[in-house]
């Protein structure tokens, strides 16, 4: 942090990445490949000092624009603003036991709070848990008795594709999709448990904290109740700020782009921050970010075959969107409509996470080619009915 703050972000993001890579290259190297617990930790520092880097980056502007103008507007980044840490600060909040294997991700800011505010000593850290916890349960007996039934390893063995009918095959990826989604549910809410039980991302309601972000809004509020105990405690708190998934939204939102928001909360925070929306070329933002996604998750090939089919998937899905949006089917029809978007979201979704769970491209296109590519077929038939019969130039603006 001592470097230059109008290119520091830039130096870490290079740096830290490349590091990555080596990381989980080691064995081309001649460097036994590390214990895999290892590896999850190295994604939560990379995370982690790369997003710290463009916390310094970035108050460093804003106080450059805020003392070249008298005139100027107070920036919004007050609530976000970090003095440069010392190297002690920074191997502090790397290796803070909080999420130091599973996340979520959170800023340096938020781990500065959490000691110089009285917020995580005046959340109900106890309730917030309970809340989060509950349906933890019900999710593992259903992944416990889903996976006992459906394992992923039959996807790998020979009986299943010789044995199997390509129907079935191709059903098999809803089981192995639900396995792969309540998986993740208990890890991801385990782990915002943990964050809740210590107070860290604990912030007044009224600022109305984001996912990753922290505090939206009323930054002056927050810098008065955080130097008030009187005002810090009457105010209701919320956990916004570590919240990592939302399954409801997950599961029954009614496209693609939706449901994804409600996934990684805090993850994607970071990448529509630092990657998508400081890209220099607006047209290749999305292609971009999927590829830093998947750079970030792994060096198997299904990250990348699962990750980055998801810009080409989407343009076409806001075709039909804006079609069917504002219809005015019979309610019957309408529902069918319903069933059927549904249907094909939990498809894309269920043929994507299995590359994500086999890893390997010889098991990846193995599984793709015994189903015939279905899913991607229909895309490229979405793109053609899209393009020829719903004509999207006369279409509204597609949803933000």
């Amino acid at each position: 942090m001592y470097g230059n703050k109008r290119s520091i972000h830039v130096f870490s993001f290079g740096f830290t990445f490349a590091y990555l890579i080596f990381f989980r290259t080691t064995e081309y190297f001649g460097i036994p490949y590390p214990p895999s617990h290892t590896n999850l930790i190295q994604m939560i520092l990379t995370l982690k000092l790369v997003g710290l880097a463009f916390e310094v980056h970035d108050t460093a502007m804003a106080e450059k624009v805020r003392d070249s103008s008298d005139d100027s507007p107070q920036i919004e980044v007050e609530a976000s603003r970090v003095a440069p840490p010392s190297l002690l600060d920074i191997f502090h909040y790397s290796f803070c036991y909080i999420g130091v294997l599973t996340g979520p991700y959170f800023k340096y800011r938020m781990y500065w709070d959490m000691f110089n505010s009285p917020f995580a000593e005046l959340a109900p850290c106890t309730k917030a848990t309970l809340e989060r916890i509950m349906p933890v349960p019900l999710w593992a007996g259903a992944f416990l008795l889903s996976s006992y039934v459906f394992p992923l390893k039959y996807a790998l063995s020979d009986e299943f594709y010789t044995e199997r009918s390509m129907l079935y095959r191709l059903w098999y990826l809803y089981p192995s999709f639900f396995n792969f989604r309540m998986r993740m549910y208990i890890g991801m809410r385990l782990s915002e448990c943990v964050f809740t039980m210590s107070g860290l991302g604990a912030y007044p309601a009224v600022t109305e904290p984001k996912p990753g972000q922290g505090p939206s809004t009323e930054f002056f509020t927050l810098g008065r109740i955080a130097a008030s105990p009187e005002l810090a405690q009457k105010e209701q708190y919320s956990f916004a700020a570590i919240y990592n998934i939302d399954a409801w939204g997950s599961d029954f939102q009614p496209t693609i782009r939706s449901s994804m928001k409600a996934w990684n909360m805090t993850i994607q925070h970071w990448l529509a921050v630092n990657v998508y929306k400081r890209f220099p070329v607006k047209s290749y933002r999305m292609p971009v970010t999927f590829v830093v996604s998947s750079l970030w998750h792994g060096v198997y090939a299904g990250y990348y075959l699962c990750l980055c089919s998801v810009p080409f998937y989407l343009p076409a899905e806001d075709m039909f969107y804006k079609a069917f949006r504002n219809n005015t089917l019979p309610p019957g029809v309408n529902y069918v409509w319903a069933f059927f978007r549904y249907w094909w979201k939990m498809l894309h979704f269920s043929y994507w996470s299995m590359a994500f769970s086999l890893l390997r491209i010889d098991a990846c296109l193995r599984y793709w080619s015994s189903i015939y590519f279905l899913p991607n077929i229909l895309t490229v038939v979405m793109y053609v009915i899209g393009l020829t019969i719903l004509k999207p130039s006369r279409l509204p603006t597609p949803p933000k």
